[in-house]
């Protein structure tokens, strides 16, 4: 049952500030730039433990220096706020800080909404929730989640106190775009370290650009609700890996794979180049994970973006600033690899003819 966090001015939401927490990060930031957009003229106010860019400081914004570890810096972040859009989290780290931020931080954050009467929460979760795949186009009540890592379980706790009291979760797959540390660039490292197809790249993925993500956050905080739910936040169409790579490979000027492996070989070659790649991470691009993402599109009445060929060119420029010169030809321990891959029974190549950039890839239809 969906309780609301106090006794609320529901009614006033529409005129009230909004409160952003992970605003100075990847997606976060993304959220505060269309509040600007959407909401002109509204307050927002950022709880940051550092100073906020430049351009959040002429548009406005308010940051309130506080901790979401230290629930006494809290006092008072959410008086006037109408909603608070809760995108701060712990990706990896210790399961310590993981609990201080995710678990134990959220719940530090609705006691400080519901003393203020505050009853309307947004927060960002993650399709990784799940667990291990295959998924393939299930919806938001039709998978028990089952996370394997500490930031999965901790983030999961954080949802069912959210849920709790009437909040909305939102739960993306894979989040690219401006800003992007971890998804792109990690792909690049492992076509560095690893230049072979998985299965021929057949795997399917779901995706959204960070701009059509922190769109759908902003239409729900500017729409009413009765009662909170799971949202997945993803382009309704999947993606294939072999897609997402030639898509990569051709906007940052960088050669593909040269030949393929079934999915456990592949995982064995990885592990040896990138040992930090943990068998989750890894099975994000070499095993369906897709998901049906039509509720929040039907839910909010927004067209869901153009998708990955149109989003990812406006990226461009950050990637390529983030990621430096093209690969180039592949370096001697490369090479080696690939020879001992060729000639071992433990990675039976399978030289099936690859893509150049440019090529025309399937689609999914």
């Amino acid at each position: 049952m969906s309780v609301t966090l106090g006794a609320g001015e529901d009614k006033d939401f529409r005129s009230a500030e909004f409160l952003v927490t992970g605003a100075t990060g990847f997606i976060g930031s993304a959220v505060v730039r269309e509040l600007l957009t959407q909401h002109a003229g509204r307050r927002v106010r950022v709880l940051t433990r550092q100073p906020i860019p430049q351009w959040m400081t002429e548009a406005g914004v308010t940051a309130v220096r506080g901790d979401l570890t230290q629930p006494s810096t809290l006092q008072g972040m959410c008086a006037g706020v109408g909603t608070v859009l809760h995108f701060a989290s712990q990706i990896g780290g210790d399961p310590k800080t993981c609990a201080a931020v995710n678990e134990h931080g959220t719940r530090a954050l609705l006691d400080e909404a519901r003393r203020s009467g505050v009853t309307r929460v947004i927060c960002l979760s993650t399709s990784a929730v799940y667990g291990m795949g295959a998924h393939r186009g299930f919806g938001e009540s039709e998978l028990v989640p089952a996370p394997v890592s500490v930031t999965s379980r901790t983030r999961l706790a954080a949802e069912r106190m959210v849920l709790a009291v009437g909040g909305m979760v939102l739960r993306p797959n894979v989040v690219y775009g401006n800003g992007d540390r971890h998804v792109v660039p990690t792909l690049v490292r492992w076509l560095r370290s690893v230049p072979m197809w998985a299965d021929g790249g057949s795997a399917r993925m779901s995706l959204v650009a960070v701009t059509d993500l922190a769109a759908a956050a902003v239409a729900l905080a500017g729409m009413k609700w009765d009662i909170g739910r799971v949202f997945h936040v993803n382009h309704p169409q999947p993606v294939r890996a072999r897609e997402l790579i030639t898509r990569v490979c051709e906007l940052l000027e960088l050669p593909l794979p040269e030949g393929d492996l079934s999915v456990a070989d592949h995982r064995t070659m990885t592990r040896e180049a990138m040992p930090a790649l943990t068998d989750h991470q890894h099975s994000m691009l070499v095993e369906d994970h897709w998901y049906d993402s039509s509720g929040i599109w039907d839910f909010t009445g927004l067209a869901p973006g153009p998708g990955l060929i149109a989003r990812l060119p406006e990226a461009a420029g950050w990637y390529r600033d983030r990621l430096g010169a093209p690969v180039g030809r592949p370096r001697p321990r490369l090479q080696e690899r690939r020879q001992r891959c060729r000639g071992s029974s433990i990675f039976p190549c399978r030289q099936r003819g690859f893509l150049r950039a440019g090529d025309t890839v399937d689609r999914v239809g």
